[in-house]
């Protein structure tokens, strides 16, 4: 090898090394907040997918990756170039009673998704003998330290740690000794069942409603907040936008194994779920008491995913909305309200689970129309803001991610309003 080769070598290793380190130094915001819809409400969703329509539902897996990459992307961007949150600019751009509307039916809806993963915990404890109540404020205290005595820095790196926990669904899939085969193959077109008219009538509304679990309001919220919180430069654009992709495809990576887990086990004997924590039951006496325990565990990393990230997106939105500090980077005296809001919301959570009298499926229920009615409205000024060339420059929506995050937006409110339907009609018969 000579001189000029070796230099050659040198500098593709240079240069191949800078471009590591630089989307290292971005990476985090769109890989947590991707993964963290995956909390204790999206297990159950994708287990009870598994467990009553089998394989043939991981072909949706393909179009919620890309519709969960578009979107997360363009907050992401968003957020870069304009130095602003999402939640920020819709008070500017749109005015104040706007602003009071989204943050009100934001809080609203958070308080159940964060309720039903803090239910979900209770419930799962059982599992693991664990006393219920006091395990649920244990943890409220030890999330609120962490978030408070911390920085962006430290809360970042717990979070991505955490990610780490969702490897338990891809043991108890591989423990579950699923057909792979049938599996993969499922991706590219679904078969392997009778569809008939009941089947069909199942995949259409479960199929939607694991499409609306993963795109989620409070997701758009969090990844452009957080992603201001990083101050990521607008030279870095290019590194966050491969990292909202990643995070995508990640997020559902680990969907596939829960869908896997529970259909090679329970769909195959006709045992269908209404929760996540049964999944965690239900399959041990087919894959194995360890399985299940593993399956148990990722619930519970779910389920605190789901109450650290969707807290801290209500405070933020509170805090842009109404123009006040508040930050991961900002003690508690600076941002007293931001910190306040974070701790409201788990001690309500828990005060709620802890009072067995509460019907925990009625709350779910009105949560998923909240979210019905304002998803579409949310990527309405998503996508008018981050197709508007006098705020995004040369960094406007591409045609194919403006009209593919618009088609996604209707069917996500028919699938949560095919999903009420479906559970009134239930409730009528």
């Amino acid at each position: 090898m000579n001189l000029s080769t070796r230099l050659s070598n040198k500098e593709v290793f240079v240069r191949t090394l800078k471009r590591v380190l630089i989307f290292l130094s971005v990476f985090g915001p769109a890989t947590i907040t991707a993964m963290a819809d995956n909390d204790a409400s999206g297990v159950a969703t994708y287990s009870i997918a598994g467990s009553t329509l089998g394989y043939p539902i991981l072909f949706a897996l393909g179009i919620i990756t890309i519709l969960l990459g578009i979107t997360q992307e363009m907050g992401m961007r968003l957020t870069v170039v304009t130095r602003r949150g999402l939640a920020d600019l819709i008070r500017e751009k749109f005015g104040v009673k706007v602003a009071l509307l989204i943050f009100g039916a934001l809080l609203i809806a958070n308080m159940g998704s964060i309720i039903g993963d803090m239910s979900a915990i209770r419930t799962t404890t059982s599992i693991f003998n664990l006393p219920a109540i006091p395990a649920l404020f244990i943890m409220v205290i030890l999330i609120f330290f962490f978030v408070t005595r911390g920085n962006y820095k430290l809360t970042q790196s717990v979070m991505l740690f955490s990610c780490l926990f969702y490897l338990t669904y891809i043991i108890s899939a591989i423990k579950a000794k699923p057909d792979w085969g049938m599996a993969l193959g499922n991706l590219v077109y679904p078969h392997g069942v009778e569809f008939n008219k009941e089947y069909m009538r199942n995949y259409l509304i479960i199929g939607l409603g694991v499409l609306g679990t993963t795109i989620t309001p409070w997701g758009q919220f969090f990844v452009s907040s957080f992603a201001f919180d990083k101050k990521i430069d607008e030279r870095n654009l290019r590194y966050s936008q491969l990292e909202t992709y990643l995070g995508a495809f990640l997020t559902d990576f680990f969907s596939f194994f829960m869908i896997v887990a529970t259909a090679s086990t329970l769909f195959v004997r006709g045992i269908v779920l209404v929760s996540g924590e049964q999944a965690a039951m239900a399959i041990q006496p087919f894959a194995g008491e360890f399985a299940g325990e593993l399956f148990a565990i990722g619930i519970l990393n779910a389920g605190f995913m789901g109450i650290v990230v969707i807290s801290l997106s209500t405070a933020y939105a509170f805090s842009e909305f109404f123009g006040l500090s508040g930050g991961l980077n900002t003690s508690y005296k600076q941002s007293k309200t931001f910190y306040i809001i974070f701790l409201g919301q788990l001690l309500t959570a828990a005060a709620v689970v802890s009072f067995p009298g509460i019907n925990l499926f009625k709350l779910a229920i009105t949560t998923q129309g909240i979210n019905a009615v304002m998803l579409p409205l949310v990527f309405f000024y998503l996508i008018s803001l981050s197709s508007n060339p006098r705020i995004m420059k040369e960094h406007v929506n591409k045609p194919f991610q403006k009209y593919f995050a618009i088609v996604g937006t209707v069917l996500i409110f028919i699938a949560s309003i095919a999903s009420l339907s479906a559970v009134f009609l239930n409730f009528g018969g």
